[in-house]
């Protein structure tokens, strides 16, 4: 989405099955793609739904904490509240920003962002969340960085995709 507002991006992980949860929690632990996150949205504004806000369970850092939610007197501190998607997109203002979940949200915003980051985790775990399937014919993967986490013991790679 850039129109009045700044470029908005997609960041998320996946397992093989586009799984990106289980219970408001990550079904998975992966350290480097955490710091990954960390360093793709640290300065920005961040849009989340309320449910994602929740699980994180405090704002995130050096970043400018935009939560989604239809309850009108939900409030935390530390953080802007908007009614829709459009809304929070236009708090963030010209500055880029990263949508970060959960899986309404991202259905909610693929249709209208740019580009799309995405870990993909090498492995399928148990979820119940999950990210819509990408048409080929819409996103084109631009860069991929595969990895390997000792931690972990993961295969993943950080992948770029931008609509065609």
């Amino acid at each position: 989405m850039t129109t009045s507002s700044g470029q908005l991006t997609i960041v998320v992980a996946t397992d093989l099955n586009n799984g990106i949860g289980i219970n408001n929690t990550l079904p998975w632990h992966l350290p480097e793609d955490l710091a990954h996150f960390k360093r793709t949205t640290s300065g920005h504004a961040i849009l989340m739904g309320r449910k994602t806000f929740e699980s994180i369970g405090r704002p995130l850092p050096n970043r400018r904490n935009i939560v989604i939610t239809r309850n009108a007197s939900w409030q935390h501190e530390g953080v802007e509240t908007a009614g829709s998607l459009q809304e929070a997109a236009a708090l963030a203002g010209a500055a880029p920003a990263f949508i970060i979940g959960g899986a309404q949200v991202y259905a909610d915003a693929l249709p209208l962002v740019d580009r799309l980051i995405i870990t993909r985790i090498d492995q399928r775990f148990d979820c119940d969340a999950f990210f819509p399937a990408l048409d080929s014919s819409i996103w084109q993967e631009t860069a991929r960085e595969s990895h390997h986490s000792e931690k972990a013991g993961l295969d993943y790679a950080f992948v770029t995709y931008q609509r065609r």
